[in-house]
Protein backbone atom coordinates (compact mmCIF):
# COMPACT_ATOMS: atom_id res chain seq x y z
CA UNK A 1 0.00 0.00 0.00
CA UNK A 2 1.64 3.42 -1.21
CA UNK A 3 0.60 6.57 -0.13
CA UNK A 4 0.84 10.47 -1.74
CA UNK A 5 2.58 12.79 0.01
CA UNK A 6 1.68 16.76 -1.59
CA UNK A 7 3.50 20.05 -0.09
CA UNK A 8 1.00 22.49 0.73
CA UNK A 9 0.81 25.66 -1.24
CA UNK A 10 2.04 28.49 0.75
CA UNK A 11 -0.62 31.79 1.27
CA UNK A 12 1.30 35.12 1.26
CA UNK A 13 -1.34 38.35 1.63
CA UNK A 14 -0.31 41.70 0.79
CA UNK A 15 -1.44 45.11 1.83
CA UNK A 16 -0.91 48.00 -0.49
CA UNK A 17 -0.64 47.71 -4.29
CA UNK A 18 2.32 50.42 -5.16
CA UNK A 19 5.68 49.21 -6.19
CA UNK A 20 6.31 47.26 -3.11
CA UNK A 21 3.50 45.60 -3.12
CA UNK A 22 3.32 44.75 -6.98
CA UNK A 23 6.65 43.22 -6.68
CA UNK A 24 5.98 41.17 -4.06
CA UNK A 25 3.21 40.17 -5.57
CA UNK A 26 4.76 39.38 -8.79
CA UNK A 27 7.37 37.42 -7.07
CA UNK A 28 5.34 35.40 -4.68
CA UNK A 29 3.34 34.45 -7.63
CA UNK A 30 6.46 33.55 -9.34
CA UNK A 31 7.43 31.01 -6.72
CA UNK A 32 4.06 29.64 -6.62
CA UNK A 33 2.62 30.86 -3.63
CA UNK A 34 -1.47 31.70 -3.21
CA UNK A 35 -1.87 35.05 -3.86
CA UNK A 36 -3.59 38.04 -2.57
CA UNK A 37 -3.34 41.67 -2.79
CA UNK A 38 -5.17 44.35 -1.49
CA UNK A 39 -5.12 47.80 -2.65
CA UNK A 40 -7.57 50.66 -2.11
CA UNK A 41 -6.54 52.88 -4.42
CA UNK A 42 -5.60 51.17 -7.68
CA UNK A 43 -2.38 48.61 -9.05
CA UNK A 44 0.44 50.78 -8.78
CA UNK A 45 -0.81 52.67 -5.42
CA UNK A 46 -0.14 56.48 -5.09
CA UNK A 47 3.32 56.45 -6.70
CA UNK A 48 2.19 55.37 -10.01
CA UNK A 49 -1.61 57.09 -10.45
CA UNK A 50 -0.39 60.36 -8.04
CA UNK A 51 3.41 61.20 -7.50
CA UNK A 52 6.10 59.59 -9.79
CA UNK A 53 4.12 58.45 -13.39
CA UNK A 54 2.48 61.37 -13.38
CA UNK A 55 5.11 64.04 -11.82
CA UNK A 56 7.81 62.36 -14.36
CA UNK A 57 5.35 62.69 -16.94
CA UNK A 58 5.20 66.66 -16.47
CA UNK A 59 9.09 66.86 -16.00
CA UNK A 60 8.98 65.55 -19.62
CA UNK A 61 6.91 67.98 -20.68
CA UNK A 62 9.20 70.74 -18.77
CA UNK A 63 12.20 69.10 -20.70
CA UNK A 64 10.31 69.21 -23.83
CA UNK A 65 10.13 72.80 -23.79
CA UNK A 66 13.27 73.33 -22.57
CA UNK A 67 14.67 72.15 -25.44
CA UNK A 68 12.57 73.72 -27.98
CA UNK A 69 13.33 77.24 -26.14
CA UNK A 70 17.46 76.56 -26.16
CA UNK A 71 17.30 75.11 -29.81
CA UNK A 72 18.28 78.49 -30.81
CA UNK A 73 21.49 77.83 -29.27
CA UNK A 74 22.07 75.05 -31.86
CA UNK A 75 21.21 77.20 -34.68
CA UNK A 76 17.42 75.97 -34.75
CA UNK A 77 15.10 78.79 -35.58
CA UNK A 78 11.34 78.85 -35.68
CA UNK A 79 9.82 80.92 -37.96
CA UNK A 80 5.77 81.13 -39.29
CA UNK A 81 4.65 83.85 -41.82
CA UNK A 82 2.98 86.66 -41.07
CA UNK A 83 -0.14 88.23 -43.34
CA UNK A 84 2.93 90.66 -45.16
CA UNK A 85 4.90 87.66 -45.54
CA UNK A 86 6.91 88.31 -42.90
CA UNK A 87 8.42 86.10 -40.55
CA UNK A 88 7.07 85.57 -37.24
CA UNK A 89 9.14 83.76 -34.04
CA UNK A 90 6.63 81.70 -32.43
CA UNK A 91 6.28 81.74 -28.84
CA UNK A 92 6.60 78.20 -26.61
CA UNK A 93 2.74 77.70 -25.13
CA UNK A 94 1.96 75.59 -22.31
CA UNK A 95 -1.35 74.33 -22.26
CA UNK A 96 -1.39 72.75 -18.82
CA UNK A 97 -5.20 71.37 -19.34
CA UNK A 98 -3.66 69.15 -22.36
CA UNK A 99 -0.46 68.05 -20.28
CA UNK A 100 -2.20 67.07 -16.78
CA UNK A 101 -4.72 65.05 -19.02
CA UNK A 102 -2.60 63.32 -20.78
CA UNK A 103 -0.31 62.56 -18.02
CA UNK A 104 -3.01 61.67 -15.74
CA UNK A 105 -4.37 59.04 -18.42
CA UNK A 106 -0.78 58.00 -18.59
CA UNK A 107 -1.24 57.05 -14.45
CA UNK A 108 -3.95 55.60 -15.49
CA UNK A 109 -2.93 53.04 -18.13
CA UNK A 110 0.43 52.06 -16.23
CA UNK A 111 -2.27 50.96 -13.11
CA UNK A 112 -4.45 48.93 -15.34
CA UNK A 113 -1.37 47.53 -17.59
CA UNK A 114 -0.05 46.61 -13.93
CA UNK A 115 -3.09 45.03 -12.91
CA UNK A 116 -3.41 43.02 -15.91
CA UNK A 117 -0.16 41.79 -15.41
CA UNK A 118 -1.39 40.49 -12.06
CA UNK A 119 -4.12 38.53 -13.06
CA UNK A 120 -2.16 37.28 -15.97
CA UNK A 121 0.46 35.88 -12.79
CA UNK A 122 -2.76 34.59 -10.91
CA UNK A 123 -2.72 37.31 -8.09
CA UNK A 124 -6.02 37.33 -6.37
CA UNK A 125 -6.89 41.65 -6.33
CA UNK A 126 -9.23 43.02 -3.22
CA UNK A 127 -9.84 46.46 -3.64
CA UNK A 128 -10.92 47.79 -0.19
CA UNK A 129 -9.60 48.95 3.07
CA UNK A 130 -7.19 45.78 4.64
CA UNK A 131 -6.49 45.91 8.53
CA UNK A 132 -4.65 43.63 10.30
CA UNK A 133 -6.60 41.19 12.74
CA UNK A 134 -3.38 39.52 14.07
CA UNK A 135 -0.38 38.32 12.53
CA UNK A 136 -1.73 36.30 10.02
CA UNK A 137 -5.52 37.64 9.47
CA UNK A 138 -6.32 40.57 7.19
CA UNK A 139 -9.54 41.57 7.21
CA UNK A 140 -10.48 43.82 4.35
CA UNK A 141 -13.43 46.46 4.12
CA UNK A 142 -14.84 46.37 0.48
CA UNK A 143 -18.16 48.12 0.47
CA UNK A 144 -19.32 51.72 0.27
CA UNK A 145 -20.10 52.06 3.42
CA UNK A 146 -17.92 50.09 5.31
CA UNK A 147 -20.27 47.55 6.03
CA UNK A 148 -18.80 44.54 3.51
CA UNK A 149 -15.92 42.43 4.40
CA UNK A 150 -13.45 39.91 3.17
CA UNK A 151 -11.00 37.77 5.38
CA UNK A 152 -7.83 37.43 4.11
CA UNK A 153 -5.78 34.66 6.12
CA UNK A 154 -2.01 33.78 4.78
CA UNK A 155 1.31 31.88 6.36
CA UNK A 156 2.83 35.19 5.08
CA UNK A 157 2.07 39.38 5.13
CA UNK A 158 3.49 42.19 3.53
CA UNK A 159 2.49 45.47 4.59
CA UNK A 160 3.18 48.11 1.65
CA UNK A 161 1.03 50.63 2.64
CA UNK A 162 3.13 53.43 1.51
CA UNK A 163 3.31 57.46 2.55
CA UNK A 164 1.41 60.64 2.09
CA UNK A 165 1.91 64.34 1.94
CA UNK A 166 3.46 65.70 5.39
CA UNK A 167 0.31 68.64 6.42
CA UNK A 168 0.81 71.40 8.85
CA UNK A 169 -2.25 72.82 10.85
CA UNK A 170 -0.33 76.71 9.55
CA UNK A 171 -1.00 75.55 6.13
CA UNK A 172 -3.47 73.14 5.23
CA UNK A 173 -4.16 72.39 1.39
CA UNK A 174 -7.32 73.47 0.14
CA UNK A 175 -7.04 71.74 -3.45
CA UNK A 176 -7.19 74.80 -4.90
CA UNK A 177 -4.94 77.16 -3.87
CA UNK A 178 -2.67 75.80 -0.63
CA UNK A 179 -1.59 72.07 -2.80
CA UNK A 180 0.07 68.80 -1.76
CA UNK A 181 2.46 67.52 -4.98
CA UNK A 182 -0.97 64.84 -5.41
CA UNK A 183 -3.50 68.12 -5.99
CA UNK A 184 -1.38 69.82 -8.84
CA UNK A 185 -3.00 67.90 -11.52
CA UNK A 186 -6.47 69.35 -11.51
CA UNK A 187 -5.23 72.77 -12.82
CA UNK A 188 -5.76 73.85 -16.08
CA UNK A 189 -3.80 76.70 -16.52
CA UNK A 190 0.37 77.37 -14.96
CA UNK A 191 0.05 79.14 -12.15
CA UNK A 192 1.24 83.14 -12.35
CA UNK A 193 3.27 82.85 -9.50
CA UNK A 194 4.05 79.16 -7.56
CA UNK A 195 5.91 79.39 -4.44
CA UNK A 196 7.11 75.85 -3.54
CA UNK A 197 7.83 75.83 0.39
CA UNK A 198 10.44 73.18 0.47
CA UNK A 199 13.67 72.50 -1.17
CA UNK A 200 14.23 68.60 -0.71
CA UNK A 201 13.77 66.47 -3.30
CA UNK A 202 9.98 66.88 -4.14
CA UNK A 203 10.37 70.69 -3.95
CA UNK A 204 13.01 71.17 -5.90
CA UNK A 205 11.54 68.53 -9.05
CA UNK A 206 8.52 70.43 -9.33
CA UNK A 207 10.45 73.97 -8.70
CA UNK A 208 12.28 72.95 -11.81
CA UNK A 209 9.48 71.49 -13.58
CA UNK A 210 7.36 74.75 -13.25
CA UNK A 211 9.95 77.00 -14.11
CA UNK A 212 11.25 75.10 -17.42
CA UNK A 213 6.98 75.42 -17.99
CA UNK A 214 7.07 79.24 -17.82
CA UNK A 215 5.76 80.15 -14.60
CA UNK A 216 7.29 81.99 -12.25
CA UNK A 217 8.50 80.38 -9.12
CA UNK A 218 9.49 80.99 -4.99
CA UNK A 219 11.45 78.37 -3.83
CA UNK A 220 11.34 78.51 0.14
CA UNK A 221 14.02 76.83 1.97
CA UNK A 222 14.10 76.80 5.71
CA UNK A 223 18.16 75.48 4.87
CA UNK A 224 21.73 76.81 4.04
CA UNK A 225 21.05 75.39 0.30
CA UNK A 226 18.40 73.35 -1.54
CA UNK A 227 18.50 69.78 -1.66
CA UNK A 228 20.24 69.68 1.92
CA UNK A 229 21.14 66.23 2.29
CA UNK A 230 22.43 66.15 -1.02
CA UNK A 231 25.98 66.53 -3.30
CA UNK A 232 26.50 70.05 -2.15
CA UNK A 233 28.44 70.49 -5.12
CA UNK A 234 25.48 68.94 -7.08
CA UNK A 235 23.21 71.48 -5.26
CA UNK A 236 26.01 74.14 -6.13
CA UNK A 237 25.24 73.79 -9.70
CA UNK A 238 21.47 73.40 -9.69
CA UNK A 239 20.76 76.01 -7.48
CA UNK A 240 22.73 78.43 -9.78
CA UNK A 241 20.88 77.36 -12.95
CA UNK A 242 17.57 78.02 -10.81
CA UNK A 243 18.21 81.32 -10.54
CA UNK A 244 19.69 82.23 -13.85
CA UNK A 245 15.98 80.94 -15.10
CA UNK A 246 14.54 83.36 -13.08
CA UNK A 247 13.68 81.38 -9.76
CA UNK A 248 13.73 83.20 -6.49
CA UNK A 249 15.49 81.00 -4.08
CA UNK A 250 15.06 82.04 -0.44
CA UNK A 251 17.07 80.12 1.68
CA UNK A 252 17.45 80.02 5.55
CA UNK A 253 13.54 81.13 5.16
CA UNK A 254 11.52 78.45 7.14
CA UNK A 255 7.74 79.52 6.22
CA UNK A 256 5.73 79.90 9.70
CA UNK A 257 1.85 79.94 7.49
CA UNK A 258 0.21 80.19 4.31
CA UNK A 259 -3.31 81.43 4.29
CA UNK A 260 -5.51 81.80 0.65
CA UNK A 261 -6.29 85.53 -0.12
CA UNK A 262 -8.86 87.04 -2.36
CA UNK A 263 -6.45 86.54 -5.16
CA UNK A 264 -4.16 83.43 -3.94
CA UNK A 265 -1.81 83.32 -1.31
CA UNK A 266 0.22 84.93 0.78
CA UNK A 267 3.38 83.00 2.73
CA UNK A 268 4.56 84.59 5.85
CA UNK A 269 8.20 83.63 7.23
CA UNK A 270 9.66 83.13 10.26
CA UNK A 271 11.48 86.56 10.51
CA UNK A 272 8.07 88.31 9.36
CA UNK A 273 8.78 88.90 5.56
CA UNK A 274 5.70 87.76 3.19
CA UNK A 275 5.67 86.13 0.12
CA UNK A 276 2.56 86.60 -2.15
CA UNK A 277 1.85 84.42 -5.22
CA UNK A 278 -1.11 82.80 -7.25
CA UNK A 279 -0.55 79.26 -5.98
CA UNK A 280 1.66 77.39 -2.77
CA UNK A 281 3.05 73.95 -3.32
CA UNK A 282 3.66 72.28 0.36
CA UNK A 283 6.40 69.97 -0.10
CA UNK A 284 7.22 69.76 3.32
CA UNK A 285 7.47 65.70 3.90
CA UNK A 286 5.59 62.89 3.85
CA UNK A 287 4.05 60.48 6.72
CA UNK A 288 3.63 56.80 6.43
CA UNK A 289 0.18 55.25 6.05
CA UNK A 290 0.60 52.81 8.80
CA UNK A 291 -1.68 54.78 11.52
CA UNK A 292 -4.81 52.62 12.26
CA UNK A 293 -3.98 49.27 10.22
CA UNK A 294 -4.04 47.33 13.39
CA UNK A 295 0.08 47.17 13.10
CA UNK A 296 0.80 47.74 17.08
CA UNK A 297 -2.02 45.48 17.52
CA UNK A 298 -0.02 42.61 15.52
CA UNK A 299 3.27 43.35 17.00
CA UNK A 300 4.60 45.02 15.13
CA UNK A 301 7.15 47.36 16.02
CA UNK A 302 7.30 51.26 14.77
CA UNK A 303 9.66 53.96 15.11
CA UNK A 304 8.82 57.39 16.92
CA UNK A 305 7.77 58.59 13.57
CA UNK A 306 5.26 55.87 12.51
CA UNK A 307 7.78 54.05 10.02
CA UNK A 308 7.63 50.19 10.46
CA UNK A 309 11.13 48.85 11.01
CA UNK A 310 13.11 46.37 8.78
CA UNK A 311 15.95 44.48 8.90
CA UNK A 312 17.93 43.79 5.61
CA UNK A 313 15.47 41.61 3.80
CA UNK A 314 12.19 43.40 4.94
CA UNK A 315 11.26 41.80 7.83
CA UNK A 316 9.58 43.39 10.46
CA UNK A 317 9.86 42.28 14.46
CA UNK A 318 6.98 40.11 13.44
CA UNK A 319 8.49 36.70 12.03
CA UNK A 320 6.34 36.54 9.62
CA UNK A 321 5.25 39.70 8.45
CA UNK A 322 7.09 42.06 5.93
CA UNK A 323 7.41 45.23 4.93
CA UNK A 324 8.42 47.49 1.81
CA UNK A 325 8.39 50.64 0.43
CA UNK A 326 8.19 54.25 1.71
CA UNK A 327 6.18 53.02 4.75
CA UNK A 328 9.49 51.21 6.12
CA UNK A 329 12.86 52.88 7.18
CA UNK A 330 14.52 52.49 3.85
CA UNK A 331 14.69 55.54 1.32
CA UNK A 332 11.55 56.65 -0.23
CA UNK A 333 12.28 55.57 -3.61
CA UNK A 334 9.83 53.25 -5.84
CA UNK A 335 12.99 51.29 -7.27
CA UNK A 336 13.92 50.86 -3.45
CA UNK A 337 10.36 49.53 -2.88
CA UNK A 338 10.42 47.28 -5.87
CA UNK A 339 13.51 45.42 -5.03
CA UNK A 340 12.11 45.43 -1.03
CA UNK A 341 8.99 43.40 -2.10
CA UNK A 342 11.09 41.15 -4.44
CA UNK A 343 14.09 40.71 -1.40
CA UNK A 344 11.12 39.89 1.26
CA UNK A 345 8.72 37.21 -0.62
CA UNK A 346 12.11 35.73 -1.62
CA UNK A 347 13.41 35.33 2.02
CA UNK A 348 10.17 34.38 3.24
CA UNK A 349 9.28 31.65 0.90
CA UNK A 350 12.89 30.35 0.99
CA UNK A 351 14.25 31.05 -2.35
CA UNK A 352 17.85 32.94 -3.11
CA UNK A 353 18.16 36.51 -1.48
CA UNK A 354 20.63 38.96 -1.29
CA UNK A 355 19.67 41.44 1.39
CA UNK A 356 19.55 44.69 0.74
CA UNK A 357 22.56 47.17 0.98
CA UNK A 358 21.32 51.25 1.37
CA UNK A 359 24.56 51.48 0.11
CA UNK A 360 24.38 50.02 -3.25
CA UNK A 361 21.07 52.32 -4.18
CA UNK A 362 20.96 54.18 -6.80
CA UNK A 363 18.49 57.54 -6.41
CA UNK A 364 17.80 60.38 -9.28
CA UNK A 365 16.35 64.00 -8.57
CA UNK A 366 14.56 64.80 -12.20
CA UNK A 367 15.33 68.17 -11.85
CA UNK A 368 16.93 70.18 -15.11
CA UNK A 369 19.77 69.26 -15.01
CA UNK A 370 19.08 65.81 -13.01
CA UNK A 371 21.26 64.57 -9.91
CA UNK A 372 22.31 61.04 -9.58
CA UNK A 373 24.08 58.98 -7.11
CA UNK A 374 24.83 56.14 -5.97
CA UNK A 375 26.65 54.46 -2.66
CA UNK A 376 29.16 56.59 -0.96
CA UNK A 377 29.27 60.35 -0.52
CA UNK A 378 31.98 62.91 -0.82
CA UNK A 379 30.54 64.22 2.89
CA UNK A 380 31.35 60.43 4.44
CA UNK A 381 34.43 60.83 3.09
CA UNK A 382 35.31 64.23 4.16
CA UNK A 383 33.69 62.98 7.96
CA UNK A 384 36.38 60.03 8.26
CA UNK A 385 33.32 57.25 7.69
CA UNK A 386 35.59 55.79 4.96
CA UNK A 387 38.84 56.27 3.54
CA UNK A 388 38.25 57.20 0.09
CA UNK A 389 39.31 59.76 -2.86
CA UNK A 390 37.03 61.92 -4.75
CA UNK A 391 37.92 63.14 -8.88
CA UNK A 392 35.46 65.33 -10.16
CA UNK A 393 35.28 66.39 -14.09
CA UNK A 394 33.16 68.94 -15.59
CA UNK A 395 30.89 67.86 -18.10
CA UNK A 396 31.77 71.13 -20.24
CA UNK A 397 35.02 69.45 -21.19
CA UNK A 398 33.03 66.69 -22.56
CA UNK A 399 32.90 66.69 -26.58
CA UNK A 400 29.42 65.57 -26.58
CA UNK A 401 28.60 67.98 -24.29
CA UNK A 402 29.50 70.62 -26.19
CA UNK A 403 27.94 69.27 -29.22
CA UNK A 404 24.73 69.36 -27.41
CA UNK A 405 25.01 72.84 -26.20
CA UNK A 406 25.28 71.13 -22.43
CA UNK A 407 27.03 73.88 -19.84
CA UNK A 408 25.95 72.52 -16.34
CA UNK A 409 26.68 69.22 -14.68
CA UNK A 410 29.67 66.96 -14.00
CA UNK A 411 31.15 63.13 -12.95
CA UNK A 412 32.18 62.84 -9.56
CA UNK A 413 33.71 59.37 -8.87
CA UNK A 414 34.51 58.38 -5.40
CA UNK A 415 37.29 54.81 -4.85
CA UNK A 416 38.49 53.92 -1.89
CA UNK A 417 41.64 54.88 -1.32
CA UNK A 418 44.38 52.35 -1.79
CA UNK A 419 42.62 49.25 -3.69
CA UNK A 420 40.58 52.10 -6.25
CA UNK A 421 37.54 50.44 -5.77
CA UNK A 422 34.93 52.16 -6.90
CA UNK A 423 32.53 53.46 -3.09
CA UNK A 424 30.14 55.82 -5.03
CA UNK A 425 29.23 58.56 -7.38
CA UNK A 426 27.60 61.18 -8.38
CA UNK A 427 26.41 62.30 -11.90
CA UNK A 428 24.98 66.04 -12.91
CA UNK A 429 23.75 66.22 -16.26
CA UNK A 430 20.65 65.66 -18.71
CA UNK A 431 19.07 62.10 -18.32
CA UNK A 432 21.95 61.30 -15.48
CA UNK A 433 19.25 58.56 -14.18
CA UNK A 434 20.12 56.93 -17.39
CA UNK A 435 24.30 57.84 -17.23
CA UNK A 436 24.62 56.75 -13.67
CA UNK A 437 24.20 52.94 -14.51
CA UNK A 438 28.22 51.92 -15.10
CA UNK A 439 29.16 53.54 -11.92
CA UNK A 440 25.87 52.01 -10.21
CA UNK A 441 27.42 48.08 -11.76
CA UNK A 442 30.55 49.45 -10.48
CA UNK A 443 29.71 49.75 -6.95
CA UNK A 444 27.46 46.46 -6.81
CA UNK A 445 30.33 44.03 -8.58
CA UNK A 446 33.27 46.31 -6.87
CA UNK A 447 34.97 47.16 -9.86
CA UNK A 448 38.26 49.58 -9.53
CA UNK A 449 38.60 52.56 -11.23
CA UNK A 450 41.51 50.39 -13.85
CA UNK A 451 38.94 48.29 -14.34
CA UNK A 452 36.04 50.58 -14.90
CA UNK A 453 38.35 52.65 -17.62
CA UNK A 454 39.16 49.29 -19.30
CA UNK A 455 35.54 49.24 -20.35
CA UNK A 456 34.93 51.05 -24.32
CA UNK A 457 32.41 54.20 -23.93
CA UNK A 458 31.56 55.00 -27.59
CA UNK A 459 33.18 58.47 -28.84
CA UNK A 460 31.89 61.17 -28.30
CA UNK A 461 29.19 60.67 -25.83
CA UNK A 462 28.11 61.77 -22.16
CA UNK A 463 29.45 58.19 -20.94
CA UNK A 464 33.34 59.60 -21.84
CA UNK A 465 32.83 61.54 -19.16
CA UNK A 466 32.93 58.26 -16.53
CA UNK A 467 35.97 57.12 -17.98
CA UNK A 468 37.92 59.66 -18.63
CA UNK A 469 37.28 60.41 -14.47
CA UNK A 470 38.36 56.68 -14.08
CA UNK A 471 41.30 57.00 -16.04
CA UNK A 472 42.26 60.42 -13.89
CA UNK A 473 42.18 57.96 -10.63
CA UNK A 474 44.30 55.36 -12.10
CA UNK A 475 47.30 56.62 -9.74
CA UNK A 476 45.07 55.37 -6.66
CA UNK A 477 45.12 51.88 -7.66
CA UNK A 478 48.33 52.02 -8.90
CA UNK A 479 49.91 53.25 -5.71
CA UNK A 480 48.25 50.45 -3.84
CA UNK A 481 50.17 47.76 -5.82
CA UNK A 482 53.29 49.35 -4.73
CA UNK A 483 54.34 50.36 -8.17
Amino acid sequence: MSSLSFERTQSVAILGGGPGGYEAALAAAQLGADVTLIERAGVGGSAVITDVVPSKSLIATADAAVAISEASDLGVQFFAKGANGKPLKPEVAINLAAVNKRLLALARQQSEDMRNALVEAGVRIISGYGRLEDAHTVVVSTGPDGTDFDRVEADTLVVSVGASPRQLASAMPDGERILTWTQLYDMKALPEHLIVVGSGVTGAEFASAYMNLGAKVTLVSSRDQILPSEDQDAAAVLEKVFTRGGMTVLNKSRADKVERTDSGVTVTLADGRTVEGSHCLMAVGSIPNTAGIGLEEAGIQLTDSGHLRVNRVGRTSVPNIYAAGDCTTLMPLASVASMQGRTAVFHALGDIVIPMDPRRITANIFTGPEIATVGWSQADVEAGHINGVVHKLPLSANPRAKMMGIKDGFVKVIAREGSGTVIGGVIVAPKASELIYPIAVAVERRLTVDQLSRVFAVYPSLTGSITDAVRAMHIVERDNSGE
